[in-house]
């Protein structure tokens, strides 16, 4: 059996040790997560006051946390809202629809 070295070529790179990259733990995240989990259990144990203002704290650093996240939805709020229009407008002119059948339906039915 015969072993051929192949040579290395210009292009492969050799692997550059890793340093210790040590990143700091998000602390905000840490905190929103320990009070929502802290609120859903006073809900649990019956302490709705205290869960309530424990689990809106949570939220509220949740978004601190999430500032792109929150931008992102509040600039999609207006085309949630024309969406949402839209389908109103659908079903109300569904509504008189119906209704005006209704009263067709009534007035051959009562002679």
């Amino acid at each position: 059996m015969v072993v051929v070295p192949l040579p290395q070529s210009e292009n492969q790179f050799a692997p550059v040790p890793r340093g210790c990259k040590t990143q700091t733990p998000n602390w905000v995240r840490f905190a929103a997560s320990g009070t929502l989990v802290a609120g859903g259990l006073l809900l649990l144990n019956g302490r709705r006051r205290a869960g309530l203002a424990v689990a809106a704290t949570g939220t509220a650093l949740a978004m601190l946390d999430q500032k792109e996240a929150l931008r992102a939805l509040w600039n999609e709020i207006p085309f949630y809202i024309d969406e949402l229009q839209g389908m109103l407008g659908k079903v109300q002119s569904t509504v008189d629809e119906l209704s005006s059948q209704r009263e067709r339906l009534h007035r051959i039915l009562s002679k």
